[in-house]
This record gives C-alpha cells, sequence and structure tokens, in this order.
C-alpha cells in the first residue's frame, strides 16, 4: 500500500510540475483552474498523512507556510559582482573601442537584454532539483532564502532535462526576482485604504517580501522570476551567451523574451533606442540595457577588474523628468478618512505618458517643497510608475503667490479634520456621514479579496449609493427586492440584475474570514483577518476581545488591536454585524474547532517574545491554547510566565524583572506540557485545524492582467548585477 501511495504523490507532483510548466513558460492550460486545484489540494493531503513520500520540490511549496526565524547566510561560490555603468551613448562606444582593443580586431558580438529594477538571485540547482535561493548580500556572502524563493510560481522547482540539451548535474543559475507592476499597484492600494505607509518602489516592495519571516506571506506577494545566466564547475558547456539563454528556456527556466544579438555598437545602440520608450509598455519595471559580449571564450580573454568584468556594461537610462505648472491641489478623502493632496498639472509627456496629475501625499510635503499654486514644478515617475513633484523652478515664481493653506474642514462632508499624533495625514473622522467614505467602504466591500460579488463592480455600487439604493453593505442585500427598480436604470437590463441577485446569493457563502476583511476595518488586511478569524472563529468572539488580548494574536500588534477593538464598541458597527448576519452572510469558521490536547496549563498566562529556535511563534501560541493557557500581549503583575526567545526586548525583561513575573525559556516551557505518552492527544495536532490551514491551496492559472504579459513568465527584464 505505500509503494501505491508514493507512486501516487510521485506522480501528481510531476503532473503538476508539467501543468506549471505549460502554464507559466508557454501560456499553455491544460487543464480548468477547478481541476489544477483538486489536484494540488490531493497532493497536499497525501503529503500530510504520508510526510516521508514528499518531496523538497514539490509543488504544494508554492503556497509557502515555512517559518523561518532568522536567514542564515551563505558564502557565494562565486562571486555577484556589480556591472559597470553609464548614462553616456559615448561612453558605450569607448567600451567598444576597449573591447575591440583588447580582442585584437577579431570579430564579436553582443547580446543586449532589458535591465529591470529587482532583486539580483543566485540558484542552486543539483541534479536537476532547486536545493538553495542566497540573495547577492554584499556579493561575496548572502541570506538564504529558499523556503521565500520556492512561493515563486513562475520559478521551476525541478529543472526539464531535455534529450538533446542536458542541464549540468550542479549549476548556479542568476537572475532577478520582481514584483510585477499590477501587483505593486494593488499593494499599494490596499495599504493606502489601511491607513499604512505607500511602498516606494517594486524592488523594494519585492526585497521585504523576501526577508518576510512566514512564506505564505511571501506567497501573496506574487513575485516573479527572470533568470540572465548560469555558473558550473568548469567551462561551460556552450560557446556563447545566447545560446546558454536558449538552453535555460529548454530547461524551463523563464528568460526575457526581449534580448537580441547585435553584431556591432550600432545595433547596440539601435537597441538601446528603441527601448528608450518601449519599456514603459511593460508590466515590469526597467531602468537600462545590458551589453555583454556573447562569445565566452573572448570573455576570458577580456577578463575582469577588481569590481567588474571587462565584457560587459549597463546603459541607465536617465530618470525622466518633466517641467509644467501647478494649476490646483485636489483633496482627495479614502475609505479611512484620510485626506491626500493630489497636484493637477498642466499636460506633460513623461516616460511613455501624459501626466496631467502627480502625487503630494501629505500636508508636509506641500510644506517641504514650499508649493504655491500656479508654480512651475518639476515631475518625475518615482519607480517610473506614481507621477511625483520633486521640486519648484523658484525663478518662475510669480511674485504674487501665497503659499498652499492645508484645509481645516472635510472637502466632502465639512467636517473639521483631524491629525492622530504621530500620523503625517489629516483625516475626516465622520465615518458614517462622509459620502466618499462610505461609497469607498462599499467598493472595498464587493473587491475581488473581499466579497468578490459577480455583478456589483467598483463602479456599480458606486452609482448604486449615489441614487440612494444602497447605504451600506448589509443594504447590498436588500437589492433584489429593488430588482425592477434596477431593471430601468441605463445599462442594467433583466440579465445584470439576474446575474446582480445571483452574485449577492453566492456571497452568502463566502468565509468568515473574507468577510471579516470586507468590513474595512482600518489595518485590517487580508493576512490579519485571517489570523483573527482562525484565533476568534465567531464574529461574537472577536466583538468580546479587549484590545489587550486582541494585540497577542500573531501578526496584530497594538496598533491594529486597539483599532478593531475601537471599531467593534462602536454601535453603528455593531448594527452592520447584525444586519449582515440576518441577511445570511458568513460571521462564523466552519467546521470544527480544534481540540483541546489537556488542561495541564489551565489557569495560567503567557506573553511570548523575541525568535524560538524549535517552533515558530503561532505554533508556540497554538501549544499554550491547546493545553488550556492563555497568550496576551503585555506583561503585568497577574502575568504567569514570560517565555524568553532570541533578540527578545530589554524592555520586556525589565518589566518582568520589576513585576518579579517568571522568564523561562521555549524548552522549559515545552517541559510544562504533557509527554507523547501522557497525552490523548498530539500537541501539534491542533495546528492541523484552522489556526494553521493555508487559505490558498491551488495555483490556479492568474487571469491576464495585459495582453503583453498575463502574469506569466513572458516579458522582459534583467538583473541589477551581473553574477
Amino acid at each position: 500500500m505505500t509503494t501505491d501511495i508514493e507512486q501516487q504523490i510521485t506522480a501528481l507532483t510531476e503532473r503538476l510540475h508539467h501543468l506549471n510548466y505549460q502554464y507559466y513558460q508557454r501560456d499553455v492550460s491544460e487543464v480548468s483552474d477547478q481541476e489544477f486545484d483538486q489536484m494540488l489540494a490531493e497532493l497536499q493531503r497525501l503529503e500530510k498523512e504520508y510526510p516521508q513520500f514528499a518531496q523538497p520540490n514539490s509543488p504544494t511549496q508554492r503556497v509557502g507556510g515555512t517559518i523561518t526565524k532568522q536567514f542564515p547566510t551563505a558564502l557565494h561560490k562565486y562571486p555577484m559582482l556589480s556591472l559597470g555603468n553609464t548614462y553616456s551613448e559615448a561612453d558605450l562606444r569607448e567600451f567598444d573601442e576597449r573591447v575591440r582593443r583588447g580582442l585584437e580586431g577579431a570579430e564579436f558580438a553582443y547580446v543586449c537584454e532589458l535591465k529591470f529594477d529587482g532583486v539580483a538571485m543566485s540558484l542552486t540547482y543539483e541534479n536537476g532539483q532547486l536545493t538553495q535561493g542566497v540573495t547577492r548580500g554584499d556579493g561575496t556572502r548572502g541570506d538564504v532564502v529558499t523556503n521565500n524563493v520556492r512561493t515563486i510560481k513562475n520559478l521551476p522547482l525541478h529543472l526539464r532535462q531535455a534529450p538533446d540539451i542536458k542541464h549540468p548535474t550542479e549549476m548556479e543559475v542568476r537572475g532577478e526576482i520582481f514584483m510585477p507592476l499590477t501587483v505593486f499597484a494593488e499593494l499599494n492600494a490596499e495599504r493606502e485604504a489601511n491607513g499604512e505607509a505607500l511602498l516606494a518602489n517594486p524592488r523594494n516592495a519585492a526585497s521585504g517580501a523576501l526577508k518576510l519571516q512566514d512564506s505564505a506571506l511571501v506567497a501573496e506577494r506574487r513575485l516573479r522570476f527572470y533568470a540572465y545566466s548560469f555558473l558550473m564547475p568548469g567551462r561551460s558547456i556552450f560557446p556563447t551567451h545566447s545560446a546558454s539563454l536558449e538552453a535555460m528556456q529548454t530547461w524551463g527556466l523563464p528568460v526575457s523574451d526581449t534580448w537580441r544579438l547585435c553584431h556591432s555598437i550600432t545595433e547596440v545602440l539601435d537597441f538601446v533606442h528603441e527601448w528608450d520608450k518601449k519599456r514603459f509598455t511593460l508590466p515590469v519595471a526597467t531602468d537600462g540595457i545590458v551589453i555583454k559580449v556573447d562569445d565566452f571564450r573572448q570573455q576570458e580573454l577580456l577578463g575582469y577588474t577588481s569590481k567588474s568584468p571587462r565584457w560587459a556594461i549597463a546603459y541607465k537610462y536617465p530618470a525622466e523628468a518633466g517641467r509644467t505648472r501647478l494649476r490646483e491641489i485636489q483633496y482627495q478623502v479614502g475609505r479611512t478618512g484620510a485626506v491626500t493632496p493630489v497636484a493637477l498639472l498642466d499636460p506633460v509627456p513623461l516616460a511613455g505618458t501624459v501626466v496631467k496629475r502627480a502625487s503630494v501625499h501629505n500636508a508636509n510635503q506641500i510644506a517641504a517643497l514650499d508649493l504655491r499654486l500656479n508654480d512651475m514644478v518639476f515631475v518625475e515617475k518615482g519607480g517610473e510608475i506614481i507621477p511625483k513633484i520633486t521640486g519648484v523652478d523658484l525663478s518662475a515664481r510669480l511674485p504674487e503667490s501665497q503659499p498652499i493653506v492645508y484645509p481645516t474642514t472635510c472637502p466632502a462632508c465639512n467636517t473639521p479634520l483631524i491629525r492622530p499624533a504621530g500620523e503625517a495625514h489629516f483625516r475626516c473622522p465622520n465615518d458614517r456621514g462622509c459620502p466618499p467614505q462610505l461609497k469607498a467602504k462599499l467598493e472595498h466591500y464587493v473587491s475581488r479579496k473581499a466579497l468578490d460579488i459577480d455583478g456589483l463592480g467598483a463602479e456599480t455600487v458606486g452609482r448604486f449609493f449615489d441614487l440612494g439604493l444602497v447605504a451600506d453593505a448589509a443594504t447590498l442585500y436588500d437589492l433584489p427586492a429593488k430588482a425592477g427598480e434596477i431593471a430601468q436604470l441605463e445599462r442594467m437590463g433583466e440579465k445584470s440584475v439576474q446575474r446582480l441577485v445571483a452574485g449577492l446569493e453566492q456571497s452568502k457563502q463566502v468565509p468568515f474570514e473574507r468577510v471579516l476583511f470586507g468590513l474595512g476595518i482600518r489595518y485590517v488586511g487580508e493576512t490579519v483577518a485571517e489570523k483573527l478569524a482562525a484565533h476568534y472563529r465567531t464574529v461574537e468572539a472577536l466583538e468580546q476581545a479587549t484590545a489587550t488580548e486582541l494585540a497577542a494574536v500573531p501578526e496584530v500588534g497594538g496598533v491594529i488591536a486597539e483599532s478593531v477593538a475601537a471599531w467593534f464598541q462602536e454601535p453603528t458597527n455593531r448594527d452592520l454585524v447584525e444586519r449582515l448576519r440576518t441577511a445570511g452572510v458568513q460571521l462564523a469558521l466552519t467546521g470544527e474547532a480544534p481540540q483541546a490536547a489537556s488542561n495541564r496549563l489551565e489557569g495560567l498566562t503567557f506573553v511570548l517574545s523575541g525568535v524560538f529556535e524549535q517552533h515558530s511563534r503561532d505554533e508556540l501560541q497554538a501549544l499554550i491554547q491547546a493545553h488550556g493557557g492563555k497568550v496576551t500581549g503585555s506583561i503585568s503583575k497577574k502575568l504567569s510566565y514570560l517565555v524568553a526567545g532570541d533578540k527578545m526586548g530589554p524592555a520586556k525583561r525589565e518589566k518582568a524583572t520589576e513585576l518579579k513575573v517568571p522568564i523561562i525559556s521555549e524548552t522549559d516551557l515545552l517541559a510544562m506540557l504533557p509527554s507523547e505518552t501522557e497525552a490523548e492527544t498530539d500537541p501539534l495536532d491542533v495546528l492541523s485545524g484552522p489556526a494553521a490551514d493555508v487559505q490558498d491551496l491551488g495555483i490556479p492559472p492568474v487571469s491576464a492582467g495585459s495582453a503583453s504579459f498575463p502574469d506569466k513568465s513572458s516579458g522582459t527584464g534583467q538583473q541589477g548585477s551581473l553574477f
């Protein structure tokens, strides 16, 4: 029987690897999303039941879930050197002359590749299996982030073996990990809606994602990878770089399909000019071109300086800036009440688009730039994505100009604005009567990551709000009773109404964690909503939780806890929840709660602080709760124990010592639990309950974000460092 199970796991693993390759490398969907998800769920079930047969590079690793308490470092077998770079075409011609002299007039060719803004990565493959992923670091040593890179869906966990071009037994693939622009925009929109600081650019977002300790969170960031070279012991099995690029594609590695073989510096410059504007049509941030001598033997002849190769150079496009006139500052009110100033400009061509609006972020930036209406301002695209004002041409300032005065009342409802301590944004506190806030809350509730109501997109629900058909999330479920009235609206009709009614009915089956996210509580994103739902299981339990109790839930913390507790203390919000319950929306997790393993820790309260060796903090919390104990986030005289891990903050230790609270280690805590022979239930069985379930088991083909890059590996890009 075990042989059959092992064969079944192997067959499923190979089948899913093939489907991933077909989808991400060849844009071919051989099976439906549902069929793919069912196979992946079955593989995960078998691996859980028979872990001895699970493969390290199983497709289930795409989902993540591994906790890395701290990232070890590793030496690069081959140093990751930086490229010399230039902004000058004259320097490219000089580079060409140096290459020509170095090769003593021999014929040679270049490979030109687009350079995109990501995180340089070194991947080790042994016998075709991915065994290690290491960041560039200082070029000599980097962080080992293997569990995180395994979640990148277009990165092969095992290589395909082509009969005519076999991959080396041991090889190191160099490439770039990046965040697609559409994902970056969605992430920033979510952060803005939750009142969080916006990420500066896709590169920083990708770098930050790779340093997350929970690989499940990395999987949610939808990072992608492009390979641009590989190294192996001894001499390369290919004569040229262009041949190695083609081979990597044959092995299933994603390679930019925009590289070009050029036989002269004139052709190189033509490539540079072609992509100067064309690069802005791509769904990935790019900032230049990498030019390499194609022949590996000629590369060896040219050699290296102490910092970079003599046979390659990076040409970087100058940051595009425009000069235009600031006509007006418009103030927008978001879902959380944040009032954001937006500059309205005379149209100016910039980075492939015509810019008419630019971000000014907040009152602090207006003051720092000393912006005035009718100023001539300089505009750039931050990360070549978001237009922003970078300065003022003071020589063109009008004599009668006056500093911009930030409004003191809400531009939408005239409520006096407040500015919470430590925050940069002014906010409108009228969250129950300010029209833009109410409309934005509805749009958030019906959005794809929340209730995802078919037939009720942001535009439609905003229109219904303006017509007085809906006022909040609960009133959406009154729309079927107004079907006749809605059918008379322009661009609606009976079929649209039928779809809307069906979508509302289907939304009543959306899981509790997504409903909780859809409520739009400030700071509660998808991950926090999942953690809260798994921890409390019902909205009633969540309503009764104090801020201190909430702060003890993993991924929550003090600021979020205060926001959640305050939201549920509002009678209007409680009434909204009650009306949603009446409508039939899911406000509790389905299925049985995890069974208590014992009552050994009953009556005891713990604080967990620091990084632990044997278990993650989530696991330790689950263990404590499984044995009857409680976990809190603050130290008081009533606390039973402070469990101290590595890198625990000194303030907590000092306070515990002052209050005479016992400080114990992770080992001490585990010793308090029943032994395996004593316990009726394996303590870690609790982790198979909802608190540890992976919410998204599938790797469904992602719908196309654009014709040129449907969230797959086609597209373009290049490295931030050569090796």
